[in-house]
């Protein structure tokens, strides 16, 4: 990642109201996270911070591939974030600066056949989970934070599953979380009838009011997505079944994320999958669709910082 880098179509305009220019979280109670108390008042969009100089890598993983990422480096905890099916290791712009300004070290990386990661051989590639094993491996980072977006949950979920024991916190946001239980394969089919597959991303994937409010950003997000995925794309497997029964036997602590407008993960079904954690909060954030970290940052890294600093150690 260019550490100068603002994503086309994003300037660093002043946002009218100081308040607002954050979109600051004005209420986190009984789970839901509101982005603005003042919700009369027009959308404003909030500009891209300047990034924070990072060091870049090529992660070799096993079958002839390699992970793209950027590392911010320092000693605080480390922070992985896995960005979504419609992104790459670029999707982090308003997360990169303000978690390393809250004193974490922050890692993201494009998953196979995503932005400048190579897929290698699809028969010799390793599991999504084993990557990531791999790749905190390389970096040297010990136990560690881990936030999953969208398609990036079932990812984290399955490492979670596979190496628990190495993870300080998991962070689910705006995800299906790649649960196979027939109940709920039958729930989100019946979320996304035909010919909901082909209706434009940026219809699914964002909310509408971040649609109707801040055409720049979405042309932004668009931009990130069109660079996304490469032409030796694969859909790689999970080491693991995941399951309602296989979430119960997760220990560690849990936060999951969604937008009040995400089309595939409603907060009914958020909360639906919450029953089947131990160590669970949630939170709704408002105005947001499939990508509340991008919709809207200021909320959603507030309860992401909020939720690090409470797990800072495992008990």
């Amino acid at each position: 990642m260019n550490p100068d880098r603002t994503p086309v179509g994003l300037s660093r305009r002043a946002v009218v109201g100081g308040a607002l220019a954050a979109l600051a979280v004005t209420a986190a109670v009984e789970g839901t996270a509101t982005a603005s108390a003042q919700s009369e008042l027009p959308w404003e969009p909030v500009p891209v911070p300047g990034q924070v100089p990072v060091t870049e890598y090529q992660v070799p993983v096993v079958g002839g591939g390699s992970l793209w990422c950027w590392d911010t480096g320092g000693d605080g905890e480390p922070v992985v974030l896995l960005h979504p099916g419609s992104g790459s290791g670029e999707s982090w712009p308003y997360q990169q600066p303000v978690l390393a300004g809250a004193g974490f070290r922050v890692v993201a990386y494009s998953r196979r056949g995503a932005y400048r990661s190579v897929a290698g051989t699809r028969a010799e590639a390793d599991t999504a989970s084993g990557d990531l094993d791999a790749l905190a491996d390389h970096l040297g980072l010990g136990a560690f934070h881990l936030s999953g977006s969208a398609a990036g949950g079932p990812v984290a979920l399955d490492y979670a599953l596979a190496h628990g024991d190495r993870l300080l916190s998991l962070t689910v946001s705006g995800s299906v979380m790649g649960i196979q239980d027939a109940e709920y394969q039958d729930l989100t089919a019946a979320l996304q009838p035909d010919p909901f597959g082909d209706m434009p991303v940026e219809f699914k994937e964002l909310g509408p009011s971040y649609r109707g409010g801040d055409l720049a950003g979405v042309a932004a997000w668009l931009e990130i997505h069109e660079r996304a995925k490469t032409a030796d794309s694969f859909p790689q497997s999970l080491a693991n079944t995941i399951t309602w029964a296989a979430l119960e036997t997760l220990t560690l602590p849990v936060q999951l994320i969604t937008g009040d407008s995400d089309l595939y993960s409603p907060p009914s079904v958020m909360r639906l999958n919450a029953q089947h954690l131990a160590d669970v909060e949630t939170h709704v954030v408002t105005e947001a669709g499939h990508n509340p970290h991008w919709e809207q940052p200021a909320a959603w890294n507030r309860l992401l910082i909020r939720f690090l600093r409470r797990h800072r150690t495992r008990s």
